[in-house]
């Protein structure tokens, strides 16, 4: 259980930092990251954890949403809203029983939720591997943000508690560490980085490319070794693009 963190983005209400609080130590998680809460601390929260105080002890308040999920290999985006992002699109139980099976595997997972109003923006989904969807009347959608998170706690642990983690860890054994969040999120800025050295976008715009490659990639599920020989395939790319750049140069002087 202490491989899964519950992340609020931008929470507006302290009261619903504290009902999340209260929601997740109901079923027996403890791990909570606000990142960027418009009120925190307040004394609301106290109030409405109604004696979640171990949660709250060891709450964290991050800058951004990349430093919360920064040491997460999977990161499961709860939204009400398809927005323009395409994302694989699960019910609340179908994401449990992936998690529970990531959990049993040692995986850091993370469970990300957007503003009460807004919900999560594209930058945000763009971060995660799936969205979840809890099912709703299609005229009123919007759940409560400490619902939202009552509703993930209590499927996630039915799901653990039915797992059977044997083939996941046989799974886990056979492969290397599954790189982590920051370290995709390094990848894709040398990836990134790389299109624009071989001058792959030719002028147009490099936005709608770049979130296909980078869905691409969170799709994968590439390992750490898998992103070490990625890193030195760009590399290479970017040694012969300057080689090329020089060599144009010297056409140019003669």
């Amino acid at each position: 259980m202490q491989n899964l963190r519950f992340v609020l983005a931008r929470t507006s209400h302290p009261g619903n930092i504290g009902s999340a609080a209260r929601a997740i130590r109901t079923m027996g998680f403890d791990r909570l990251v606000l990142v960027m809460p418009h009120r925190y601390p307040d004394p609301k929260v106290q109030a409405m954890a109604a004696g979640a105080d171990d949660v709250l002890a060891q709450l964290v308040v991050c800058d951004d949403v990349p430093a919360a999920i920064a040491d997460c290999t999977r990161v499961y985006g709860l939204s009400a809203r398809r927005r323009g992002i395409a994302l694989p699109e699960l019910a609340p139980r179908d994401a449990a029983a992936r998690v529970a099976a990531e959990l049993d595997a040692g995986t850091q997972v993370a469970l990300l939720f957007g503003n009460e109003q807004s919900g999560l923006d594209n930058d945000e989904l763009a971060r995660c591997h799936a969205m979840v969807r809890i099912p709703s009347v299609e005229d009123f959608s919007s759940l409560n943000l400490a619902q939202a998170v009552q509703v993930m706690a209590y499927e996630v642990r039915l799901a653990m508690a039915a797992h059977d983690p044997s083939g996941a860890m046989q799974e886990s054994e056979s492969r290397d560490r599954p790189a982590a969040a920051a370290e995709m999120e390094e990848f894709f800025a040398h990836l990134f980085r790389t299109l624009h050295a071989i001058d792959f976008h030719k002028g147009r715009s490099a936005m709608t490319i770049e979130r296909r490659l980078r869905r691409l990639f969170q799709r994968a599920e590439p390992d750490v070794r898998e992103l070490r020989v990625l890193h030195g395939i760009l590399a290479d790319a970017e040694r012969m693009a300057r080689l090329a750049g020089a060599a144009g140069d010297g056409k140019r002087e003669k």
